[in-house]
């Protein structure tokens, strides 16, 4: 039974990753990628038709290259011997267009987007260092809301503040959004908030967090545990 193959970064980093689970974790999706784990290579042997290949999609190119599209993943899960688990960014995203056909979303990015509380591509788009592991050069959307909401949970800015913060953000191309630059034209704007958005400067520093991380973690504990129980059938 081959290892679990998972594209994988930036949302979490393969080295991350491995302290989880011994998988094959390979560089963010491209179109064309996951239509190669379709050929022969990627097939069960002769004589293992109870072993299920598990691929796990979380990443993939938005600017450098196109990402893997529904037709292809959809051609994946049309193998009844490959089990494909999607969430965090691209992954998240097909899932919720290819659920109906078998691929399984896990996580809170893909319940936004099954709920309807998000549906916009940009929401998980980052800019990052191919072949470098953790190099984000920019924030997801999907994360800066997140850390908005936390620091208005906790006092750090008013409601109105995280409000304008994510107007800011929204309207900046996704691989111009990070933090020092929105803070700041957000003073420019609103010169009444700086001591807020000093505070929310210092807070981001400390304690920022990341949505995209949190479900990518998921993603890999859930193949883990689906994968060992595979491997269990076949030994009895």
């Amino acid at each position: 039974m081959s290892k679990p193959i998972i594209f994988v970064g930036p949302s979490l980093t393969h080295q991350k990753a491995r302290k989880i689970f011994d998988a094959d974790y390979r560089t963010p999706a491209k179109k064309g990628d996951l239509l190669m784990l379709s050929s022969s290579a990627f097939s069960v042997s002769d004589g293992e038709d109870s072993a299920i290949n598990f691929v796990g999609l979380i990443d993939g190119l938005f600017l450098q290259d196109y990402p893997p599209t529904p037709i292809e993943v959809y051609q994946l899960l049309s193998n009844k011997n490959i089990k494909v688990v999607g969430g965090a960014s691209i992954g998240a995203l097909r899932a919720v267009e290819l659920e109906k056909f078998g691929m399984v979303g896990i996580g809170k990015v893909f319940e936004l987007y099954k709920n309807g509380t998000t549906d916009a591509d940009d929401e998980v788009a980052v800019t990052f260092q191919l072949g470098h592991e953790g190099g984000i050069q920019s924030e997801a959307m999907i994360d800066i809301r997140y850390n908005l909401f936390l620091a208005y949970k906790r006092n750090i800015i008013s409601e109105r503040t995280k409000r304008i913060l994510s107007k800011i953000a929204k309207s900046t191309y996704f691989p111009y959004r990070n933090y020092s630059s929105i803070i700041e034209q957000a003073k420019v704007k609103f010169p009444d908030l700086s001591y807020e958005l000093n505070s929310l400067s210092s807070y981001i520093e400390d304690h920022r967090a990341s949505l995209k991380e949190h479900d990518a973690i998921k993603v890999v504990e859930y193949i883990k545990a689906a994968y060992e129980k595979e491997q269990s059938k076949l030994t009895q």
